[in-house]
């Protein structure tokens, strides 16, 4: 006997969202209903989670599995989603600042404002990670109402927050002037993050294709639902840390190559295929790292969609473009030697090498977009009861 996925969250008591977090972890495992994009899930095994409680633990070994419902973002059958927006849509029409106050709020501005930075001055670190660590430091000492939790406040200590961070990619390094983003019919934007970020990264004047792009990829990274980073900074949430505090919670795990910095590991690769060729490329990555950075994710099995959507942008803004060429020439060394599809990460790198950005600005777009999605995620959590997270330890045995 097959149920849908209502009759199975109706069984488990949980809801349709949770349902997709619990295949997302590989707890249940639906099949399609013939041609249709319908899932369908098996009475025994939905009966053998409902008898066991609310799963703590995925089917892969040794990871542990936490289910936190959520408003904001669903991966599942009906695409990306926040809040119900598909958000491969929400990245070629809004921009980045609208899909924040989207994401914060429910609520759709018709226009945003500007975002003003701190009156801070970060010093010239050599790293971009410790630049923008430094940026949400002396930020919270700029905020003298970091300790308030209301929304109102959170939110705008967020926008003065990325803000700040986007000025410390480069404090005193180039800076050409921001391009004015476009979207769609709508009048082009003024000073908007991505118009700012892409000044502070790129080589040269800023391209207004790339701008768009860069804004895409700030929207489609912005959240993803309980990824390890966004997991911390919801803890630090729950026992109510300042916003600065939830953001600080949230770069301690963007540090590791594994989430957030595999980019830069892609970039350098993008780097050795224009000097070797691909398949040396290839062979050399997965010799140093042991797998091929930038391709496949157990979420997608089909392919990432914010790559598909990111690599078409960035091909079509810079099809001449030497590092784009090398980019697509890995593609195809990559599924002759895995079969596997590029992710995000992929594609964060081919957009800066494209743009003559250096190697770890693909690491740096993710931080900004993702502070966003934990600013959300805190103003989620500040409305729940307080200190929810609380995991236990058990003796290890052998």
């Amino acid at each position: 006997m097959m149920l849908t996925t209502e009759e199975v969250a109706g069984r488990l008591g949980v809801k349709v969202d949770t349902v997709y977090a619990y295949v997302s972890r590989g707890v249940l495992h639906p099949r399609r209903d013939g041609g249709t994009r319908r899932s369908l899930f098996n009475a025994g095994e939905v009966e053998a989670v409902a008898r066991r409680g609310r799963p703590r633990r995925g089917s892969r070994p040794m990871v542990l599995d936490l289910v936190v419902e959520s408003g904001l973002t669903t991966i599942g059958d009906r695409g990306f989603r926040y809040r119900g927006r598909d958000v491969l849509i929400l990245a070629r029409t809004q921009s980045f600042e609208q899909v924040a106050h989207w994401l914060w709020t429910g609520q759709e501005p018709e226009r945003c404002a500007p975002w003003p930075a701190y009156p801070i001055t970060v010093p010239d670190l050599p790293q971009a990670r410790d630049r923008l660590r430094a940026a949400v430091v002396l930020s919270s000492a700029a905020e003298p109402f970091r300790g308030d939790l209301a929304p109102s406040a959170v939110m705008g200590a967020a926008r003065s927050l990325i803000a700040s961070m986007v000025t410390a990619v480069s404090p005193s390094g180039h800076r050409s002037r921001a391009a004015r983003l476009s979207l769609g019919r709508a009048a082009p934007l003024r000073d908007t993050i991505a118009g700012r970020l892409l000044a502070r990264l790129g080589a040269g004047r800023p391209v207004p294709a790339l701008v768009t792009t860069l804004n895409a990829a700030l929207v489609a990274i912005t959240d993803h639902e309980l990824a390890p980073a966004t997991l911390a900074a919801r803890v630090a949430a729950s026992v109510r840390a300042d916003p600065f505090s939830v953001v600080l919670a949230g770069l301690g795990p963007m540090s590791g190559p594994l989430h957030g910095g595999a980019s830069t590991l892609v970039h350098e690769m993008i780097a050795d295929a224009m000097a070797r060729g691909p398949h040396a490329a290839v062979s050399a990555a997965v010799h140093r790292h042991g797998s091929l950075p930038g391709f496949g994710h157990r979420l997608y099995p089909d392919g990432d969609p914010r790559a598909k959507l990111l690599l078409g942008m960035i091909r079509a803004a810079r099809d001449d473009s030497r590092a784009v060429a090398a980019a697509q020439q890995l593609l195809h060394a990559a599924r002759r030697h895995s079969g596997s599809a590029p992710n995000v990460d992929f594609a964060l790198a081919t957009l800066a090498a494209a743009a003559g950005m250096p190697a770890g600005a693909g690491e740096t777009i993710f931080t900004i977009a993702r502070t966003a999605g934990w600013i959300a995620h805190a103003i989620e959590e500040y409305a729940e009861p307080p200190v929810r997270f609380r995991a236990r330890a058990v003796t290890r045995r052998g």
